[in-house]
């Protein structure tokens, strides 16, 4: 019994060393790939594995689906997903077919940072200049901008391409009330100006009302004198004709 035990396991031992090394030695042609104790065959560009193969039957594959991509013969159970995503800062210069990527280009307001020939796989917003600088070089689809400091006496609020020159508070009706940074233009006023005005308007309101009044008076007199004028002629022509009729009469 002992004996017949022991060649047992001896048999057991040797089909399982068997088993390693047929494994492990299991080559495959090029256009296969292992699994298990097989050979199996790989799914084709455009397409992915949906079963490995079986005793009975080969690799069972399905077409890329849409926005997806395989550019190589494949073993994988997923295609890749097409690049120039809404959030990598690209768009598309070229649509993905089920065997190429993608063709992207950065976006407006975007520069490349990782190129291959004509396709960019990344890209990056353009630094935007603070107040107090000045874009010295715009960005572009390959360059990010550039940004220099504005000089004393200029200001700039980060979006122009020079700084400007503060404003000069220097007339008899304006004071400067604050001084200009390098992102702000200074700032000039008078408080007496406001007084100053109202008090004009209303000068120029109280002449022309009394020039108003002075006329109307002088139209009103005017009125008065030749209202007498006609009842003196009316009253001379009524006296004329009584004398008249008392001589034709007489």
């Amino acid at each position: 019994m002992n004996l017949r035990r022991k060649h047992l396991e001896a048999a057991s031992l040797l089909i399982l060393l068997i088993k390693v090394f047929c494994v492990n030695t299991l080559t495959c042609h090029p256009t296969e790939y292992p699994i298990g104790n097989r050979c199996c065959s790989f799914c084709p560009p455009g397409n992915r594995v949906e079963t490995h193969c079986t005793v009975f039957s080969d690799t069972s594959c399905l077409p890329c689906e849409k926005d997806t991509f395989m550019n190589l013969p494949t073993t994988d159970a997923k295609c890749f997903p097409c690049t120039c995503g809404p959030d990598s800062g690209l768009k598309i210069n070229t649509s993905c077919t089920a065997t190429t990527d993608s063709v992207c280009e950065p976006l407006e307001g975007f520069y490349c940072t990782d190129r291959t020939r004509n396709n960019c796989a990344a890209a990056k917003k353009h630094t935007q200049c603070k107040p107090g600088q000045f874009i010295k070089h715009r960005g572009t689809a390959l360059t990010d901008s550039e940004c220099s400091d504005c000089s004393d006496g200029t200001f700039s609020d980060g979006t122009r391409t020079s700084c400007q020159a503060h404003t000069q508070c220097e007339s008899p009706i304006l004071q400067l009330k604050r001084p200009g940074t390098t992102s702000t233009d200074a700032e000039c006023g008078n408080d007496f100006i406001v007084p100053i005005l109202v008090l004009i308007i209303a000068s120029v309101v109280l002449v022309v009302l009394v020039l108003f009044a002075i006329a109307f008076v002088c139209w009103k007199r005017k009125t008065c004198r030749s209202g007498k004028k006609r009842n003196s002629t009316e009253k001379g022509d009524t006296a004329g004709g009584e004398a008249v009729d008392m001589m034709e009469r007489t």
